[in-house]
C-alpha cells in the first residue's frame, strides 16, 4: 500500500484555528480523514497524550502508524505526501516569503488579537487594537505582492499563507463582535476584506470555518472558566 493511501485521522477541536489549518489542507487535497474531537477543557485523552507527549496539544495528524504535530509542520507534510494541488509555492523566494509571514502571524499578530479580549484597562485594550490594525495594514501590502492581482495569497488558489492567516478569521470576527470595532474594513484593508470573503466561501473552508455566534459563545465559556480558576 502506498504511503498516501494509509488511514488519516486528525485530533483536534472544532474551535481551534490551528486544527482548522490541517483540515483545510486535507480538504484541498481531497483526502478523506476521520476527525476525532478533543474536549480539552474536560481533560486530555490518552490518545492525545500518547500521540503528542512533548506538547500535549492539538492538532495531531495520525497517518497510518505515524504521528505529526504542530499545525504548519502538518500542512507541509500534507503538501509533500499528496503533491496534487500544491499548497506551498514552488518558487524558493515566494516560499520563503510565505513562511516569513506565517511566522509573523503566529508569533506576533495573533497574540495581539488575543490580547484585545484579555486586556485589563482601556489603555491596554487600545494598544492591542493598534498592534492588530498595524499588522493588518502590513498584511494588506503583503497580499498585493503575493497575490499579484489574483484572488489569494497563493494567487489563483488557496495556498500556505492563505491557510495560515485564514484560520484566524473566525476569531477575528468574534473580536470585532465583542469589541465593536471593524478591524477588516473598506478604508484600511479593502483587498483583505474581499480576500476574507473569498476564503471563507471556498469549498475547502466553509464547512470547517466556525459560525461567529457559536464561536463567541465558546469564547465566553472559556473566559468564564479562566476567571473561575484560582491563581494560587
Amino acid at each position: 500500500m502506498a504511503k498516501s493511501d494509509a488511514e488519516v485521522k486528525v485530533l483536534g477541536t472544532w474551535a481551534s484555528p490551528f486544527v482548522m489549518r490541517v483540515r483545510i489542507a486535507l480538504n484541498i487535497k481531497s483526502v478523506a480523514y476521520e476527525f476525532l474531537q478533543e474536549r480539552l477543557w474536560e481533560g486530555k485523552s490518552e490518545l492525545l497524550l500518547k500521540s503528542n507527549p512533548v506538547h500535549r496539544k492539538v492538532p495531531v495528524l495520525i497517518h497510518g502508524d505515524d504521528t505529526i504535530c504542530e499545525s504548519l509542520i502538518i500542512v507541509q507534510y500534507i503538501d509533500e505526501v499528496w503533491p496534487s494541488a500544491p499548497i506551498l509555492p514552488s518558487d524558493p523566494h515566494e516560499r520563503a516569503t510565505a513562511r516569513f509571514w506565517a511566522a509573523y502571524l503566529d508569533d506576533k499578530w495573533f497574540p495581539s488579537l488575543r490580547a484585545i479580549g484579555m486586556a485589563e484597562g482601556e489603555d491596554a485594550r487600545k494598544a492591542a487594537i493598534g498592534q492588530v490594525e498595524e499588522g493588518l495594514m502590513l498584511l494588506e501590502e503583503a497580499f498585493g505582492k503575493c497575490s499579484q492581482g489574483q484572488a489569494f495569497f497563493g494567487k489563483d488558489q488557496i495556498g500556505y499563507l492563505d491557510i495560515t492567516f485564514g484560520c484566524f478569521l473566525g476569531w477575528l470576527r468574534v473580536t470585532e463582535k465583542m469589541s465593536g470595532i471593524k478591524l477588516l474594513n473598506e478604508i484600511n484593508t479593502p483587498a483583505l476584506l474581499k480576500w476574507a470573503n473569498r476564503f471563507c466561501n471556498d469549498a475547502a473552508v466553509k464547512d470547517v470555518m466556525p459560525e461567529t455566534e457559536k464561536l463567541a459563545e465558546f469564547a465566553k465559556m472559556l473566559r468564564g472558566r479562566v476567571r473561575a480558576t484560582p491563581t494560587s
